[in-house]
């Protein structure tokens, strides 16, 4: 394995920054600290001026997805490359059973897909559908594959759309099992019948597809799960918080002591809903995904949240279908099959758009690009921070670097970027995965097969104290 020796950086962590050098030998950092000597034979990388981060850590990814009759451009190999082309270092990526297909075996075709993984990752588990046997197998993937958080869509409905039976059942087994229920809050049924009633107004390009979404929408599927999760006390993850609507329901369940996480999507941050407007079929269907993006006003809020302390981790949904395969919803926005790239440009949209503008610190920044989603998800310290025995997944970061984002040069397989034409300032100039250099000013090194399945213990400490807090507060027959 490589020694490297990383020189004269500033390393900065979600709880501090202080220069130091770092030493990485056999896949971890074995030293943290000040005028270090360079092993013998080390590859040295002067960070000198620059950052030297956690590598990013995606929370929220679709790879090689099979959705809508087709399947997304980046498969497990060209997404995690272009995540480390962008300093990402691990995804958490998603096993999506058909309705009634056997989730373990839709977990080992997922797995087996990934295989050829340049990058880290690990995998939620979608719930579609009920009975003994998924109880059943939620209890082998927590205690014997490491999964250890399960998601429920709230939309789509006839395929994989979860009713209230369902989310209720699957909860109360996610806290049997110390597992985290994260949802897609959007409420299908309305979803189902404002496309039919936009259709029918003759709107079918899609411009019509945030009408069929609009924000209260998804603020009212949070609501019902934010509330389903407090009955039944256990904590809960909300995938990509894209309005006002659905941050205040997070932020009013926190202030009330609830345990609730939000997930906010690169692309919900940056760009508004006027794309669904363009006069380019191609240039709007490429914008469609769900929840869409939000009229101007949302973005702030976001910002905000993430500010506050309200919402906690940083994501892309990186799921990328062409020009062609969009052009399937030529006549009915319904049909455009859903997904936005990002995986490669978050943690420079990200530092652009928040830490050049004072918005956040560096340090902020670290917590909600990886150590956060690190710590809600149970491989803390081992990933999301720069310290001693930690994994060496780094990210040497380049303040005043700049670079114009565009899909002529981004390395994911999409042939559209939501960013495009957008200059950032701040990139990476490093990215170092498992010890290896995987990324060098602009020549990606990434390794088909070179990922590791990354295991995610259950939880102890939030859902104790969940049971605790039962326990002290259960009621009690009265004796007559």
């Amino acid at each position: 394995m490589t020694t490297l020796f990383i020189r004269g950086g500033t390393v900065v962590n979600a709880d501090r920054a202080f220069k130091a050098d770092v030493i990485t030998q056999d896949g971890k950092i074995t030293a943290v600290g000040e005028n270090l000597s360079a092993p013998v034979g080390a590859t040295i990388v002067d960070a000198g001026g620059q950052y030297v981060m956690p590598g990013g850590i995606d929370p929220h990814t679709h790879m090689q997805l099979p959705f809508m009759g087709t399947t997304t451009m980046d498969d497990f190999f060209t997404g995690t490359a272009a995540g480390l082309a962008g300093g990402n270092t691990t995804i958490i990526d998603f096993v999506i059973p058909n309705p009634q297909q056997p989730i373990m075996e839709a977990y080992q075709t997922w797995r087996g897909w990934a295989e050829k993984a340049a990058s880290d990752y690990s995998f939620h588990v979608a719930i579609t559908w009920w009975d003994e046997t998924v109880k059943r197998d939620m209890g082998t993937l927590v205690q014997t594959e490491g999964v250890n958080s399960f998601k429920h869509f709230m939309a789509y409905k006839n395929a994989i759309m979860c009713d209230d039976e369902t989310l209720v059942n699957s909860f109360k087994r996610c806290l049997e099992l110390g597992a985290m229920p994260t949802v897609h809050a959007e409420n299908g049924e309305l979803v189902y019948l404002l496309q039919k009633t936009v259709a029918e107004m003759g709107i079918k390009g899609p411009e019509g597809h945030p009408l069929s979404r609009p924000p209260m929408v998804e603020g009212e599927a949070a609501n019902r799960a934010i509330a389903i999760a407090d009955v039944l006390n256990v904590p809960i993850y909300v995938v990509h918080v894209s309005c006002i609507e659905a941050a205040e329901a997070i932020a009013r369940a926190r202030a009330r002591g609830q345990r609730v996480y939000g997930e906010v999507l690169a692309g919900h941050l940056v760009v508004d809903d006027s794309v669904y407007r363009h006069p380019d079929f191609a240039t709007a269907a490429a914008h469609v995904m769900s929840p869409p993006f939000r009229p101007k006003g949302n973005q702030e809020f976001l910002w905000r949240g993430l500010q506050s302390g309200s919402l906690h981790t940083t994501a892309t949904d990186h799921c990328t279908f062409c020009a062609a395969q969009k052009a399937a919803g030529k006549d009915d926005f319904s049909k455009i099959p859903n997904g936005t790239g990002g995986v490669e440009e978050r943690l420079a949209v990200v530092w652009d758009d928040g830490v050049n503008t004072g918005r956040i610190t560096p340090s902020e920044f670290v917590a909600i690009t990886s150590a956060n989603t690190a710590k809600l998800f149970n491989i803390y310290p081992q990933k999301g921070s720069v310290s001693v025995g930690a994994d060496a997944d780094l990210v040497v970061w380049d303040p005043a670097g700049t670079k114009t984002l565009s899909a002529k040069t981004q390395f994911s397989k999409g042939d559209f970027n939501i960013f495009e034409g957008r200059t950032v300032k701040g990139i990476p100039s490093h990215t170092v995965s498992q010890g290896e250099l995987v990324f060098v000013q602009g020549d990606l090194r990434a390794v088909n097969g070179k990922g590791r399945y990354i295991k995610r213990p259950a939880f102890n400490d939030n859902f104790a104290a969940n049971k605790l807090r039962a326990d002290a507060l259960a009621p009690t027959a009265v004796k007559r």
